[in-house]
């Protein structure tokens, strides 16, 4: 089991910015993915970031399309945090962003494969 704590939520201003952090740990042996998605009310829960682990070369990012050029995806693998900044925040940010991971673990003799979600944490952006 690997166990995720966000934070970085809040209020914030049309034209603000925040920074979302998600913190990893547990048994971790490598993250195959690290991302974000986030829920508005009434609607479906929505990509917004993702991070692929490439062991060759760069992670592979996506964005959705709503969000690139503002918002932008780290990862800091020796803590094994993701964070999402977001930058020129609109109203229809609001949401209700999850962090979200796919990642391999030691599980007995060898490992296992968990997909696992965050609490999540409230984004409103509002005047």
């Amino acid at each position: 089991q690997v166990q995720l704590v966000e934070s970085g939520g809040g209020l914030v201003q049309p034209g603000g910015s925040l920074r979302l952090s998600c913190a990893a740990s547990g048994r971790i042996f490598r993250f195959n993915s690290m991302g974000w998605y986030r829920q508005a009310p009434g609607k479906q829960r929505e990509l917004v970031a993702t991070s692929t682990t490439r062991l060759s070369s760069s992670d592979d990012i996506t964005y959705a399309d709503s969000v690139r050029g503002r918002f932008t995806i780290s990862r800091e693998n020796a803590k094994n945090t993701v964070y999402l900044q977001m930058n020129s925040l609109k109203p229809e940010d609001t949401a209700v962003y999850y962090c979200h991971v796919d990642v391999l673990t030691y599980y007995r003799d060898g490992l296992q494969r968990n997909d696992q979600w965050g609490q999540g944490t409230q984004v409103t952006v509002s005047s």
